[in-house]
């Protein structure tokens, strides 16, 4: 493939018509020759739609591939491992061809630097600390975010199994996948891990703020006070929690929203004797009870 073929991949987009003489003058060639960079991206599988007739032209069919990128060895080893790393990412948007993706974008590497990134996997190992549950609706989300379409939920939370009609504006992931999503005249913001199922609604809604504007501009949730203090180690482990990492003297402080403070305890188990809970005395009491529960379990 030569770098003007290269370039029509590039610039064509899915939907417009074009035809081979506005190309030959685009590229100062001659139309024939277009027209055999046309035909040598169809044999590439490269989706274009021929109209005859005096007004026809070409036409790039929506899925098209995409052209392939040009990297040197370095760029070509990082961008293997970043899309390693996206494999750690549970329940990833469009993530079926993550591995599909990798393995044929290895294949299509230089002999040597397949060989380089083989020996780069066994000295590198990403590992995600995820907390999550599995979830099968990241993709249905996006998609309905993108097209603003109302998504149909049955969701669990703590009040028990319900149905909803929402609308996302978007993901995002911080040790489980998060919706924010309009509902009743406000953005509530949903665990993906706690939706039972989903599907498009016929509705939509253009007036919803960006995933970037919500997350500069949260709705308010009522939240309680919680204070922690920790042990030496308990802290050293805190440094490295996404929840915690902020802690400072031994001592953490934050809100967290009314609802999450049953996930909250459930976390603070991992900890053991190196957390205690100062306030509130509903967490304390939660956390307790979980202590209690395992141990009957030796009784």
């Amino acid at each position: 493939m030569n770098e003007r073929q290269l370039t029509m991949m590039r610039m064509l987009d899915p939907g417009r018509s074009f035809t081979a003489r506005e190309l030959a003058e685009r590229f100062d060639v001659s139309v024939r020759t277009i027209q055999r960079d046309l035909d040598k991206l169809q044999e590439l599988g490269y989706p274009l739609y021929s109209e005859p007739g005096r007004y026809g032209g070409y036409r790039v069919l929506p899925n098209r591939i995409m052209p392939p990128l040009q990297l040197n060895e370095n760029e070509a080893l990082g961008l293997y491992l970043i899309m390693n790393t996206f494999q750690q990412i549970p329940d990833l948007p469009f993530g079926q061809i993550r591995s599909f993706l990798a393995e044929n974008y290895f294949t299509e590497l230089p002999a040597s630097t397949r060989e380089k990134i083989r020996r780069v996997e066994k000295k590198v190992v990403f590992k995600a600390s995820s907390v999550n549950r599995e979830s099968k609706w990241t993709t249905v989300i996006l998609e309905a975010a993108l097209e603003q379409r109302e998504l149909k939920l049955t969701y669990e939370s703590a009040k028990g199994i319900s149905k909803r009609s929402v609308f996302p504006i978007g993901l995002y992931f911080d040790q489980s996948w998060y919706m924010p999503a309009f509902y009743r005249e406000k953005v509530l913001l949903f665990r993906v891990d706690r939706i039972i199922s989903a599907e498009w609604g016929e509705n939509q809604k253009d007036d919803l703020p960006t995933l970037i504007d919500w997350l500069a501009f949260p709705e308010n949730r009522e939240e309680v006070k919680v204070v922690l203090s920790f042990t030496d180690e308990g802290e050293r482990r805190a440094k490295a929690d996404p929840f915690y990492q902020d802690v400072k003297d031994r001592r953490w402080e934050g809100g967290v929203p009314l609802e999450e403070l049953d996930f909250t305890a459930t976390g603070l188990l991992s900890y053991g004797p190196h957390v205690k809970v100062e306030e509130p005395k509903s967490l304390e009491t939660k956390l307790k009870m979980l202590y209690q529960k395992a141990l009957d379990q030796y009784d």
